[in-house]
């Protein structure tokens, strides 16, 4: 059953709040300039981010699982949604809002029926992955990556705002952004429709990830410019 047609009460709660949230952090701790991952989540929390996912692709299970529970207490804390990428036994175990799917990660068929009440995203890099993401049951697609990045081996062309507006026209599914978001960005995505958008390294990277996160949150939320 796709996710926008459950009757999931919580689901409805959790994907209003995920649409809300603006801003979407996503974890790397070999790209966290020294820090660790609990100290960039604490620091983007502290900004007033309420969307994280935790993404430790190269991470041992053993250690993965702790973390993810950590980084649950906080985010519960602070009243935030989290997202485990990849591992749905992960999201589940420790309670997570949702998980994040990617093409060649768990279905999203079978993802949905074992988590009626989770939020679960999925990568599109195409309209057709979009929509057939979408029709599986996810309850967000992410459209990416629009612009050069080193959180991702890319040898496809960059989708850019065309591909961007192509991909979500065929949504009718919330989307999330991401792939070299920078602040200078903001607007031309808002612009297009963009309302959720997924960053790594423009917070995990920063001088001040605090202060980072808040900035990008800001020209988030704020109104565009009247074009004259």
């Amino acid at each position: 059953m796709p996710a926008h047609d459950s009757n999931s009460k919580m689901h409805e709660e959790r994907m209003a709040r995920f649409v809300d949230s603006g801003l979407y952090l996503v974890t790397s701790s070999n790209m966290s300039a020294g820090r660790t991952t609990l100290e960039i989540v604490e620091a983007a929390l502290s900004a007033g981010v309420r969307l994280i996912q935790l993404r430790e692709k190269n991470m041992p299970l053993k250690d993965l699982v702790p973390l993810a529970g950590k980084i649950r207490g906080m985010t519960a804390e602070a009243g935030a949604l989290l997202i485990i990428n990849d591992r749905i036994d992960v999201a589940m175990a420790v309670g997570a809002d949702g998980v994040h799917l990617g093409q060649d990660d768990f279905p999203i068929r079978h993802a949905r029926r074992l988590a009626p009440d989770m939020i679960i995203g999925a990568s599109s890099h195409s309209t057709g992955e979009a929509s057939e993401a979408e029709l599986a049951g996810a309850s967000y697609v992410n459209i990416g990556p629009l612009f050069p990045t080193n959180t991702k081996e890319w040898v496809r062309e960059y989708l850019g705002i065309e591909g961007l507006e192509a991909i979500s026209e065929v949504l009718s599914v919330p989307f999330t952004v991401m792939g070299g978001i920078k602040l200078n960005h903001i607007e031309a995505l808002k612009r297009s429709g963009a309302r959720v958008m997924a960053v790594v390294t423009a917070v995990t990277a920063a001088n001040d990830p605090a202060t980072a996160a808040g900035e990008l949150l800001k020209r988030i939320r704020a109104p565009l410019p009247i074009n004259h």
